[in-house]
């Protein structure tokens, strides 16, 4: 997708949103598959983290064949198996072809963002395009936390939200191309990878920090109504509020832009997270729970889009922003079973403590990687290099949140850096 428009690319958008649903809604679908399903709160868990593998892995083998297969053909694959696979496990109760669909949706989400991704990078304004893309999700996600609640209990309501959402985009497809001209996106760079130890040790730390982020989410769910005592409705209603945050923290890193350096947002900003954590798997009640949610997600794009820029200054090919997004996707796909695993092994206050000092172990490093790259300037705009940052944990790159989740990451071009992320 080579051509630059300089109108609003709402197909795109559109995909985006189809494609990032279902990393924003984990937390309430895995709580619900714990709950409507024969399965404990670690095995939902691990339904969870596979559906955001199955989404990375769509974006590890598809960002560099969307030119080659066709964006509209591309696309509409992705959401025929988005809808086949979240439709069915939504109608079924068998735990088998529940998982089994959660892992073909979750690689038609991953189809879908590819496209979106690839796209949005080639427009004469990734930013603004990518930002209406995570206005949409977040508001969409929003109201399906709002929603969900009053529709009664089971499984299938979170799973047929995004099958429904995908259903509803697939007309827009009709103008996407059906082929492109890879010019500006397929270039590879022969050269070898400069900077090899400090991307290598940033790719590592940022799959570890992904998978601390994620492996909150995808239980904080299950803290707000079994350990602080919520409903259903106010969960959501939480949830809601700290995606709408979460648009804020893009903001903020955009007002902040250079000012600090990239050393102080990092380290700093990973340690006040650390304590989000902590305090969030700790609540007892809701303020307190509404108190780590809400400033975990408004911090959490902004350290990411820091540690992002940071990645990208390390090679102006942008090769380190692809293999350092791609390890951030591994540790966000893992996030919802190693969070299971922790709460259900030592509680989730310990959880907490476990995934916090993880954090702050994990700053370390990072942060020396800033301080020594801190005289590289930082990419034309911080945020159009984290456009999509909430959905880390997916979560996503929880995404925007800092739970969005599962990532993929489009083909780097000079001096910018489009990726998708899960929380």
């Amino acid at each position: 997708m080579s051509a630059r428009s300089t109108t609003t690319p709402w197909p795109l958008v559109a995909l985006f949103t189809a494609g990032y649903l279902a990393p924003y809604l984990l937390p309430t679908t895995v709580g619900r598959l714990n709950a409507g399903l024969p399965l404990s709160a670690t095995q939902a868990g691990a339904v969870g983290s596979a559906l955001l593998l199955s989404s990375a892995t769509a974006g590890f083998l598809l960002a560099s064949r969307v030119d080659r297969v066709g964006p509209r053909t591309l696309a509409r694959i992705g959401l025929a198996l988005a809808v086949l696979g979240y439709g069915s496990a939504a109608l079924t109760h068998a735990v088998p072809a529940v998982v089994a669909g959660a892992l073909v949706g979750g690689f038609g989400s991953g189809t879908a963002t590819t496209v979106a991704a690839s796209g949005i990078a080639a427009e004469q304004d990734p930013h603004r395009a990518s930002t209406l893309g995570l206005l949409c999700v977040s508001a969409l996600a929003g109201a399906v936390y709002l929603t969900v609640p009053h529709l009664g209990a089971g499984h299938g309501q979170p799973l047929a939200a995004i099958a429904l959402t995908a259903l509803a985009v697939w007309p827009l497809t009709g103008r996407l191309p059906v082929r492109t001209t890879a010019t500006e996106h397929a270039r590879v760079e022969t050269a070898g990878l400069p900077h090899r130890r400090a991307g290598l040790v940033l790719a590592v730390t940022l799959l570890c920090w992904s998978l601390a982020q994620n492996s909150l989410w995808g239980v904080s769910g299950r803290i707000g109504i079994t350990q602080a005592h919520l409903s259903e409705a106010t969960v959501g209603a939480v949830f809601a509020i700290a995606l709408g945050t979460g648009l804020v923290g893009v903001i903020g890193a955009g007002a902040l832009g250079s000012r600090l350096g990239r050393a102080v947002p990092i380290g700093a900003g990973t340690a006040l997270i650390a304590g989000c954590i902590v305090l969030s798997a700790s609540a007892h009640d809701l303020r307190t729970f509404a108190t780590g949610e809400i400033a975990w997600n408004t911090l959490y794009p902004i350290v990411l889009s820091y540690v992002l820029g940071l990645a990208a200054s390390l090679d102006p090919r942008g090769r380190w922003a692809v293999l350092v997004g791609s390890a951030s996707s591994l540790g966000t796909a893992a996030g919802p079973l190693v969070g299971s695993v922790l709460s259900a092994g030592a509680g989730f206050p310990a959880m907490g403590a476990i995934l916090a000092a993880g954090l702050i172990v994990v700053a370390v490093p990072m942060t020396a990687v800033a301080v020594r790259s801190g005289r590289r300037h930082l990419p034309q705009s911080i945020v159009e290099i984290s456009v999509e940052a909430p959905l880390l944990r997916g979560a996503g790159n929880r995404a925007t949140s800092p739970h969005r989740p599962a990532a993929t990451t489009p083909p780097a071009y000079e001096n910018s850096y489009a990726s998708t992320s899960a929380r």
